[in-house]
C-alpha cells in the first residue's frame, strides 16, 4: 500500500496535494472506505464517530468530496463471509483509518484479515489519522493513564515519567504489535497544546522505547510513503528520532 500518515486529517494544501499525488487522480474521482473502529473503546466514541462522518470534526477526511465513500467495520468482518467484503476493499482507491485507541485498532485490523489483505494492495492509499497512523508500525509504543487489558495484545507494560505542565508526572507506556505497513513508528500531535504531553522532551523519551526510527509530527505534517520511501510533507513542525535505525 501507499501510505499517508497524519495527526488530524487533511489539514492543509500540502497534505491534500500529497493525497492527490498518491491517488493518481482527483479526490472527486476516487472511491474510499472509512474505518472508525479505534474510537469504540472510549465513552464518547459514538459521538466522535458521528462527528467525523457528519463533517463536524475539526479537520476533514470523510467529507473531502470523494466520488463514493462507505463505512468499513473490522469488528464485524470475522462474522461475515470474506467474499462479501473483500472485493469492495480491493476496489477502493483509499482506506481512511481514523484515530482512537491504537492497540484496539491494530488488534481488529489484524483479526479481521484486513492487515493481511492490505499488504497485497499495491496501488491503494492508506490514510492513517493519529491512532490510524500509529497502528501501521510493526511495533509501536503508546502512553495510557489506564492501560488496556487485552491479553496477548500488549508486549510490554512499564511505568514512564513524563514532563507535564506541573512538573514530572507518570503514565504507563504500552508496547504492542501494529499491522506492519511501515518500517518506522509515529508519534502524532507533536507540540499540540491540546495534547500537552507530546512535548519534544517527552517525544524523545517515548521514541527511545521504539525498536526503530520514530517520526513525531504535528497537525500540519504528513508522512507520504511509497515502496518504503518516506517523504515528509509539512507546513509545520516535525522531528525524526533514531534516524540511524531508518531503513
Amino acid at each position: 500500500m501507499k501510505l499517508l500518515l497524519v495527526s488530524s486529517g487533511i489539514t492543509n494544501a500540502s497534505i491534500r496535494n500529497a493525497l492527490i499525488e498518491l491517488l493518481g487522480k482527483p479526490i472527486e474521482e476516487s472511491n474510499a472506505l472509512f474505518i472508525a473502529t479505534g474510537m469504540h473503546p472510549f465513552a464518547g466514541g459514538p459521538g466522535g464517530i458521528h462527528r467525523a462522518i457528519a463533517g463536524d470534526a475539526s479537520t476533514k477526511l470523510y467529507d473531502l468530496g470523494w466520488k463514493s465513500i462507505g463505512l468499513l467495520e473490522p469488528t464485524a468482518l470475522p462474522s461475515t463471509d470474506r467474499s462479501t467484503w473483500e472485493p469492495g476493499v480491493r476496489a477502493a482507491d483509499a482506506i481512511l483509518v481514523w484515530g482512537g485507541d491504537p492497540v484496539y485498532l491494530a488488534h481488529w485490523l489484524r483479526k479481521s484479515g484486513l492487515a493481511e489483505l492490505f499488504r497485497s494492495l499495491d496501488d491503494t492509499v492508506y490514510v492513517g489519522v493519529s491512532a490510524g497512523a500509529i497502528a501501521t508500525a510493526h511495533i509501536f509504543c503508546e502512553t495510557y493513564d489506564h492501560p488496556p487489558k487485552r491479553d496477548g495484545e500488549v508486549l510490554k507494560t512499564e511505568a514512564l515519567a513524563w514532563q507535564g505542565a506541573d512538573g514530572e508526572s507518570s503514565a504507563t507506556l504500552i508496547t504492542a504489535p501494529g499491522i506492519g505497513l511501515a518500517d518506522f513508528a509515529v508519534i502524532p500531535h507533536y507540540v499540540n497544546p491540546d495534547h500537552g504531553e507530546v512535548t519534544p522532551t517527552n517525544a524523545e523519551r517515548w521514541a527511545a522505547h521504539n525498536p526503530g526510527a520514530t517520526y513525531a509530527i504535528d497537525e500540519a505534517t504528513g508522512l507520504k510513503v511509497v515502496e518504503g520511501n518516506v517523504e515528509v510533507v509539512s507546513e509545520g513542525v516535525w522531528k525524526l528520532f533514531n534516524a540511524e535505525n531508518q531503513p
